[in-house]
């Protein structure tokens, strides 16, 4: 499927593990904030072609965890100890996800964020999510999802 990403977008440098089977993924970085987007393609969806709720709480886990780290410039992965979410809407088979992240609060070992997903423009998808910040020892001090440059 040709991508066909917006103008601005990236794709995202660094696709470990699972998030090799849900991308590909794409990134624009612009005024200390990180937008997440992805085609919805076949793999994607679910039995009635629109995008699978997991893959949307995939995506949003990542929105709320990047967008983060880029808005609050903390240089630590942050992973998710919790998330709520709300399916607002369809996503359907070809449409543009985008991710836009809100910082709410942010404490000496806390984050705390929501992030609403659109599709083709309009609000599909809604999360709050916290997230530990590691240490600077810690198990995740060294991995960064940043801007190039």
């Amino acid at each position: 499927m040709d991508i066909n990403a917006p103008e601005g977008f990236e794709p995202f440098a660094r696709l470990p593990g699972f998030l090799i089977t849900t991308g590909p993924l794409y990134v624009k970085y612009h005024d200390s904030q990180a937008n997440l987007g992805l085609r919805v393609e076949e793999k994607h969806c679910n039995i009635a072609n629109i995008c699978h709720g997991g893959m949307l709480m995939t995506f949003a886990d990542m929105q709320l965890g990047v967008g983060s780290q880029v808005a609050q410039k903390i240089h630590k992965f942050l992973p998710t100890v919790h998330m709520s979410c709300d399916f607002v809407a369809p996503a359907p088979l070809g449409s543009w996800l985008e991710g836009t992240t809100l910082v709410t609060k942010q404490t000496r070992k806390t984050m705390f964020a929501t992030c609403l997903v659109t599709a083709d423009g309009e609000t599909c998808f809604s999360a709050s999510g916290i997230m530990k910040i590691p240490g600077d020892n810690g198990q995740f001090s060294d991995i960064v999802f940043e801007p190039k440059g």
